[in-house]
């Protein structure tokens, strides 16, 4: 009856909406930063490391200072622009990465025990304060000052996906698991996609680069608003969801009434003895790693063996980015639809749709390093490689709130910190391999590494992998079945 009643559009489809914005927004922020520093730079400018902090210089190059309270503010034209060598640039771009990484374990813990609503409120409105005053920053506080905001912004983002993946964990009832988590996620993608052209546009319009920052921090401020105005951390708390709904949502995750109220210890010590996280950690690894080889390297490959710079083609550079975003939905569609009819068990339908996200992206990999220097050939391989390489989310990512709903936020910072420490070496190990970067053979071993870890950490996923509620999932249940069992025990024992 509950099922019938609920089966469309509920509160919990416009909790996902709003977080889906949220996403959208700060991932736009975090792909902003690499066409900022364009406009921020003076391009023919050959900067040394000791370049002064606050050397800033006009179009022509001639070093100015800023006059007037609009222009002391950077309210209005003409907009500094920094000597800051490419050292310096690779430093901010890397440095939200820095903080990001930092309080990944944290912040699960964070959301555990304040909730999704309070984390994320705060993750936007400190990434709202410290876009507004980017500029400012930027310009009276040097490239130092600059790093400093970037790895604060790094931090507060930090949040945003495990206070997100505790959301689902009670919110996302396995029946619509797939599609709730696919329509907020999407923000990944399309923040990418909308974030590229949007940094152009803005940063070649009369607001300038300042303006580029202080309009995401618009975006972030409001963004926080409505998320602490309508966002719940449980249907329980939610003002004006029904009945119907709240007991649908609840039956699918198997929850028990006043649940929402407890606050329980994380068990440490279980969920690093459970074979299903190590499975979802290696799975993490090789998604992390082949994405940065992806999105970091290839554009680079492109450009010396190719012959073609995809970064200077904006739509080369978003198609493969609004594909993954369609296939997405089509994916979550599936793995619901496998589960829901019972084709698959839940465990089958997670390793079926992380090796469909492993094993043909790893193929597309080592089709890259043989293909022919034709643009349409290689954009289109790209193309297919995102599209299919976005059902993984409905496998190992979607795994954690399988385990455990109660600690999904948790797991997930537990694998996301893992995933991102160890691949952050892949572009290291790539610039060890690649002495001669126009060197076809030298690519090949560089895609044949990433491919080897999709087929590796996909293969062990599939041996490991269970979609199987853990038994610490609710530690206070446990306590209390050991509590009625021991005195049962005893009570035998005397017999």
């Amino acid at each position: 009856m509950f099922c019938l009643i609920v089966s469309d559009w509920g509160y919990r489809h416009q909790q996902c909406i709003i977080l889906f914005f949220t996403l959208t927004i700060a991932y736009s922020m975090r792909s902003c930063m690499g066409v900022s520093l364009v406009a921020m730079t003076v391009h023919d400018y050959q900067a040394k490391e000791n370049t002064t902090l606050n050397s800033t210089a006009g179009e022509t190059g001639e070093e100015f200072k800023l006059e007037g309270i609009l222009n002391i503010l950077m309210l209005s034209p003409p907009y500094p622009k920094f000597k800051w060598s490419k050292k310096i640039q690779d430093t901010v771009i890397a440095s939200f990465l820095w903080g990001y990484m930092i309080i990944q374990v944290p912040a699960g813990q964070m959301a555990h025990r304040f909730g999704t609503r309070y984390l994320l409120f705060g993750a936007m409105m400190i990434n709202c304060v410290a876009s507004i005053l980017f500029p400012i920053v930027a310009y009276y506080g040097g490239w130092i000052c600059t790093v400093i905001v970037r790895i604060i912004q790094g931090l507060s983002q930090a949040c945003i996906i495990p206070g997100m993946h505790t959301f689902f964990g009670r919110w996302a009832p396995l029946n619509e698991r797939g599609r709730l988590t696919a329509l907020t996620y999407g923000g990944q993608a399309l923040g990418t996609v909308l974030g590229l052209p949007m940094t152009g546009f803005i940063a070649a319009s009369p607001l300038g680069w300042p303006g580029l920052f202080r309009f995401y921090g618009i975006l972030s401020g409001i963004i926080g608003g409505i998320l602490w105005w309508l966002i719940a951390d449980t249907p329980g708390k939610h003002s004006k969801i029904s009945a119907a709904e709240r007991k649908y949502i609840e039956d699918g995750l198997g929850r028990k009434e006043g649940y929402e109220n407890k606050r329980m210890a994380v068990p440490w010590s279980k969920i690093l003895r459970c074979r299903g996280v190590y499975a979802i950690i290696v799975a993490h690894v090789g998604h992390t790693w082949g994405q940065l080889i992806l999105y970091s390297e290839v554009p680079a490959f492109m450009d010396k063996v190719m012959g073609v710079n995809i970064k200077a083609n904006g739509l080369l550079t978003a198609l493969p980015f609004m594909v993954m975003w369609f296939t997405n939905f089509f994916f979550s569609w599936m793995t619901d639809m496998l589960i829901v009819k019972k084709i698959l068990s839940v465990t089958n339908t997670r390793k079926l749709a992380n090796t469909i996200g492993s094993v043909p992206v790893g193929i597309g990999l080592i089709i890259l390093a043989y293909v022919p220097k034709n643009i349409y050939v290689v954009e289109t391989l790209l193309v297919l490689i995102c599209g299919v390489k976005i059902a993984g989310h409905m496998g190992f990512q979607v795994n954690h709130i399988d385990i455990s709903p109660n600690f999904a936020g948790t797991l997930m910072s537990l694998s996301n910190f893992i995933a991102n420490m160890i691949s952050s070496i892949a572009p290291i190990i790539a610039g060890f391999i690649l002495t001669d970067v126009t060197s076809e053979y030298l690519w090949r071993q560089v895609f044949f590494l990433a491919a080897g870890l999709y087929f590796a950490t996909a293969i062990f996923y599939l041996v490991f992998g269970t979609a199987e509620r853990a038994e610490w999932n609710n530690p206070e249940d446990e306590k209390r079945d050991s509590e009625e069992v021991l005195p049962m025990m005893k009570e035998n024992e005397n017999k």
